[in-house]
């Protein structure tokens, strides 16, 4: 692990590795971050930390026991600026990290990271399960566009398992808590096997009541860069 101090940004959300994302950004802190970032002259370095806030609290005094530790490096790849201050940026995760530490005193919030590195499990098992996966998110897909009354879920999907664990993970239809979960799993096959569960029981729930699932559709798109 790499231990580094970066600036974070907390978000009612889970961002993935290779996963982008648009991000409206309007409070003061957070446009302090910006204008920061856009100091930084190589544009592959402008990096700061997303992580997801655990439910009922605000950043703030509570400082690091409001948000997840694990959360995700993302850079900034794009940003658009409104003359009362506003920004539109997009972000594209990089890698997992883990938050040790949160300093709320400056004009955006600064945390000790440690970068992790992706365990690769050895042997066949984790191509055979992102089959087995994938073939269970068709079957999601295409139950929910039966119910939607349309094609929803539409894209290509990455075939390597790793990437294709981060891109299912953004797509389906989950809790921030499930996300949250899937971010921590230490491995693409561990986050194989909890997506398959979880999408068995989305469609067993989406039999029972068939209006289910009540969640809006992700919007993320998935980025190799």
């Amino acid at each position: 692990m790499v231990r580094e101090q970066l600036p974070v940004f907390p978000l009612n959300t889970v961002v993935f590795p290779g996963v982008r994302m648009p991000l409206h950004v309007f409070e003061d802190r957070y446009r302090a971050l910006v204008h920061h970032l856009l100091t930084i002259p190589d544009r592959s370095m402008r990096l700061f930390g997303i992580v997801a806030i655990r439910e009922g609290y605000e950043v703030g005094r509570h400082g690091v026991q409001s948000v997840h530790r694990v959360g995700c490096l993302v850079q900034m790849t794009s940003v658009e600026p409104y003359e009362d201050g506003r920004f539109d940026i997009e972000v594209v995760g990089r890698q997992r990290l883990r938050l040790d530490g949160l300093d709320t005193s400056g004009s955006y919030l600064v945390g000790d990271v440690d970068l992790l590195e992706e365990r690769t499990p050895k042997g066949r098992d984790v191509a055979h399960e992102a089959g087995r996966t994938l073939a269970t998110f068709e079957e999601y897909r295409r139950r929910l566009s039966e119910l939607r009354g349309g094609a929803v879920l539409d894209g290509e999907l990455p075939r390597d398992p790793q990437y294709l664990s981060y891109s299912l993970a953004a797509t389906c239809l989950l809790t921030l808590q499930e996300r949250q979960s899937l971010l921590e799993a230490d491995t693409a096959l561990d986050r194989l096997v909890l997506l398959r569960h979880a999408l068995v029981g989305e469609m067993r729930a989406m039999r029972a009541i068939p209006s289910l699932p009540a969640t809006e559709v992700a919007r993320t798109g998935w980025s190799p860069n």
